[in-house]
């Protein structure tokens, strides 16, 4: 999706678009969330046809609500579901081997910081409910993390669409420019992260793909 397809969703859609977006995002679809909400939030400071408390309340639900879901989904058949279909949303084996490498050594600070980081926001619950994590845990951190996180992409954002309105309509499409150009660069900087994530995991768990291909596969499950 791209910024401008986004932007419409979100100015066609309002609270609906961004409660979607972010939910499904969270759930492991890897979708724009983050980029809905910062679109939306400089729409709202620029506009003002959004309540901006509002949208951070929704933006805060989507997030919470969305990684509870991914969170049961992971923890009732999660490694089964990734193997055989984690494909289709780019959950692969190596992805699979960072999320056991993380929640072996961080746990609750996976949850609330992934809340910040592009590719954790869309998979870490999921790794949560597949690492067994004590829900409570999930649910503290998680929470904290996703009020967190949407107030202060949230409110950041408003105040750059209000900032820019104030000037004039170019600087409104600046802010969206400058929105899209900081959520690329915190996809890009996890991306890099991530690679170097994969390497510390395959030396961790050097064994699990060799084990996985010996065994043989169920036929017809």
């Amino acid at each position: 999706m791209t910024l401008s397809f986004v932007t419409h969703l979100v100015q066609s859609y309002g609270y609906y678009g961004v409660f979607l977006l972010i939910a499904l995002e969270s759930m492991g679809i890897p979708l724009p969330g983050e980029t809905a909400l910062i679109a939306a939030a400089v729409y709202s400071g620029a506009t003002h046809h959004l309540n901006i408390v509002v949208l951070a309340a929704v933006a805060a639900s989507a997030a919470i609500i969305g990684d509870n879901a991914g969170y049961w989904v992971g923890r009732t058949g999660g490694q089964r579901l990734a193997e055989r279909y984690g494909r289709f949303v780019r959950l692969d084996r190596a992805k699979l081997k960072v999320g056991r490498y993380l929640f072996a050594r961080h746990g609750v600070k996976v949850v609330f910081f992934g809340r910040f980081v592009a590719v954790l926001r869309t998979f870490a619950a999921f790794f949560a409910g597949v690492s067994k994590m004590h829900w409570s845990r999930f649910l503290m951190a998680n929470a904290a993390g996703g009020l967190l996180w949407a107030s202060f992409y949230g409110f950041g954002a408003f105040a750059l669409g209000s900032a820019a309105s104030s000037v004039g309509s170019t600087l409104t499409l600046v802010g969206y420019v400058v929105a899209g150009v900081l959520t690329v660069g915190t996809i890009v900087l996890a991306r890099l992260s991530l690679r170097a994530l994969e390497q510390r995991a395959e030396a961790a768990f050097p064994d699990e793909q060799k084990e996985s291909v010996a065994q043989p596969q169920p036929v017809g499950n």
